[in-house]
């Protein structure tokens, strides 16, 4: 619970400081003036775009906080999350600096891909199953098995970056805040339904290596 919580830091303080900058939309506009305007390109904030450019900077600096306090601790920092920092730094800055969100709402579809093409090259190309190295030491499952899980992850991760697309520039096209509400409440509920799912599909081999 501890590591979910971790893991979800960003995206939790991303939600909460644009959803209170999207109520209070001149505090919002003052605070990113002074804080943000001196990285935007021509130096104006547009009004309505402010509450976004906050949550972005919020979400660059807490992805940050975690890597440092992980290298603080002297803990290994995982690959996905140096990959989710990359990727937050470049579609963040990117939004901040030419103070459009179309960046930050190609994020997730970015970093859902990334962890996709990454299984898949790992597991086609070098034959090793990135899943399978990651669980095996809490449970062990017949060869094929592992097989058909590390193509399930690639095709999951693919349809979540599909996912962020169509609710980001279709079904919420107009309305970034439904947007940024399903990025937190729609992707945390398909991924922990998905891995539920695996789980069950998964007990019995469970069990057996149990008997």
């Amino acid at each position: 619970m501890k590591k979910f919580l971790f893991d979800l830091f960003p995206v939790l303080l991303f939600f909460g400081v644009y959803k209170y900058g999207d109520s209070n939309q001149e505090w919002a506009h003052r605070m990113a003036v002074e804080y943000l305007g001196g990285l935007i390109a021509g130096g104006a904030v547009p009004p309505a775009q402010s509450a976004i450019l906050l949550a972005t900077a919020v979400a660059i600096v807490a992805t940050a906080l975690q890597v440092g306090y992980l290298l603080v601790r002297g803990r290994k920092v995982d690959n996905m999350l140096w990959l989710s920092m990359a990727v937050i730094l470049v579609a963040g800055g990117a939004t901040i600096y030419f103070h459009d969100d179309l960046f930050i709402k190609w994020k997730p579809t970015i970093l859902y891909w990334a962890f996709a093409v990454a299984l898949l090259v790992a597991q086609v190309f070098y034959k090793k199953n990135l899943m399978r190295s990651v669980m095996e030491a809490n449970i062990k499952l017949p060869d094929l098995v592992w097989n058909r899980l590390g193509y399930s992850w690639i095709l999951f991760f693919a349809g979540m970056g599909l996912l962020n697309l169509l609710m980001a520039f279709v079904v919420f096209r107009n309305d970034t805040s439904a947007w940024v509400s399903f990025k937190l409440f729609g992707f945390t509920g398909i991924m922990f339904g998905f891995i539920v799912i695996q789980m069950m599909m998964l007990s019995k081999y469970i069990k057996e290596e149990e008997a």
